[in-house]
């Protein structure tokens, strides 16, 4: 695509803050004019971090950011051809209505019969047209934010930034705002940028997602794409609902998991490869299992079969718990109630199966070999069997790998090795997946039955046994 397509470009930006943590880490991100875009991801991703840069209100470490094709990195807000929408609104409440959509237009020193012109222009887009003269400090949440985006607007920037403009708002009026802003969207023509940390407000207002974790980009695409072809485990069970399990690709358009073979659609993972699928909980199908043994079942068309252990109505459809005889626990949607207790089966569809390439298979880090077999990582001593040290010199740089199964984690954190916190935490169906953010800084990840909450403390031990040692790679 021609660069002039692109009304922002975002070229290798990271912004590293005093302590060296990095909000932003090498984001690249090209946004059409036009286009309607989304930042999504949880608290502390980087996304307002993004958004401020764009804007200039922070200025980047590293990296360079152009509108249209001209370099803005070092620009000051107000010469960018951008306005912004906050969260908090930042009304003036000394000023009424009128006077603060047209606050823009007085510093500037434009005609009083141009400014009311467009202070009407902007009020009528946004539905405010009878509350010219009204106080802000008595409209109500939703009104106060139809000013603010009447007050960006009316300045005719070329692109809108908005940063959780809706958080503020009950859900009634959340809901009734995101579909007048996509249609503001479409009558101003111009390109708006939206931060958001609402999977749903996200899906149903974008041309194109943008999906961040800890200050990196994870996945850019459309609604559809994140939602049925996300590209990780953690794009996948932020975004809505999802059964996430490991499995095996036995081969192109075949992978096993919940201890069965199923067909799928995928290719090019390889052959006997270690992956995860992702199956959304109303891509099952489920019906009452009519069999009465288990060879009429094994004869029967439903690839699983188990009980439901829970049933919950939620609206428009029943979500259910089904443990399955293999000891798997998958979350199921229907339009039917299945009681706990009722023994049903489960199908699901090849296409309805998302292949995903695991992100890693086990722990790996860089480690030195100590004397009196011992081995030096994640800034620690840790013992490891003789026979493992023997087959390296005191000193020489290695790397050591764990499996995920084979970390320990304890109640008393002052029992452990090292000490960190519960960072993450994915459902696999029959085990728990975490991620342990150690004090400091560096990430372990643990399979687990044990149930832990995010932000419990932990501490942290390794059996020596456990410990597998390799030569570095020679470059």
């Amino acid at each position: 695509m021609a660069q002039s397509d692109y009304i922002i470009e975002v070229n290798h930006v990271s912004k590293q803050f005093e302590d060296g943590k990095f909000a932003l880490d090498d984001v690249s991100l090209q946004i059409r004019k036009g286009e309607f875009v989304t930042i999504l991801g949880p608290s502390g991703c980087g996304k307002t971090t993004l958004l401020r840069c764009i804007a200039g209100f922070q200025v980047a470490t590293q990296g360079d950011i152009l509108l249209n094709g001209e370099d803005m990195t070092s620009m000051p807000p107000h010469l960018r051809p951008v306005n912004t929408v906050f969260q908090k609104y930042a009304l003036f409440p000394h000023l009424n209505v009128y006077d603060n959509v047209a606050f823009g237009l007085n510093l500037k020193h434009v005609d009083k019969r141009e400014t009311e012109r467009r202070v009407k222009k902007a009020l009528k887009m946004v539905s405010m047209s009878d509350y010219e003269y009204r106080d802000v400090d008595s409209l109500s949440g939703g009104q106060q934010q139809r000013v603010a985006i009447a007050r960006a607007i009316i300045n005719e920037p070329e692109v809108l930034l908005l940063d959780e403009p809706l958080a503020a708002l009950d859900r009634k009026m959340r809901s009734d705002m995101q579909l007048e802003l996509r249609d503001m969207h479409n009558k101003l023509g111009i390109t708006f940028i939206y931060v958001t940390h609402d999977q749903e407000e996200a899906l149903t207002l974008s041309d194109r997602v943008v999906v961040m974790r800890e200050g990196k980009i994870q996945q850019i695409g459309s609604p559809t794409d994140i939602y049925n072809e996300p590209k990780n485990c953690f794009v996948a069970d932020f975004i809505g609902e999802s059964n996430i399990l490991d499995a095996t690709m036995i081969r192109d358009c075949k992978v096993h998991f919940c201890d069965e073979d199923f067909e799928c659609v995928d290719k090019g993972f390889g052959e006997d490869n270690e992956v995860d699928v992702v199956i959304r909980p109303e891509d099952f199908y489920i019906a009452e299992s009519k069999a009465e043994n288990k060879q009429q079942e094994a004869d029967d068309p439903w690839q699983l079969h188990g009980v439901v252990s829970s049933c919950i109505f939620r609206g428009v459809h029943y979500h259910m718990s089904v443990k399955t005889d293999n000891g798997y626990e998958l979350e199921v949607q229907d339009y039917h109630a299945f009681e706990p207790g009722t023994r049903v089966g489960l199908l699901v569809r090849p296409e309805d199966i998302q292949v995903m390439h695991k992100e890693r298979l086990c722990n790996a880090f860089e480690g030195e070999v100590l004397e009196d077999n011992k081995v030096l990582f994640l800034g620690e001593e840790w013992d490891v069997l003789e026979r493992t040290a023997e087959r390296f010199e005191v000193g020489e740089k290695v790397e050591v790998e764990v499996d995920f199964d084979h970390v320990n984690l304890l109640d008393d954190e002052e029992e452990g090795v090292l000490s960190g916190e519960v960072h993450f935490i994915l459902y696999k169906g029959d085990h728990y997946h975490l991620q342990i953010r150690t004090d400091d800084g560096d990430d372990i990840f643990v399979d687990t039955n044990d149930i832990w909450d995010k932000g419990d403390r932990v501490g942290i031990k390794i059996a020596a046994s456990w410990i597998r040692l390799y030569k570095t790679e020679q470059e």
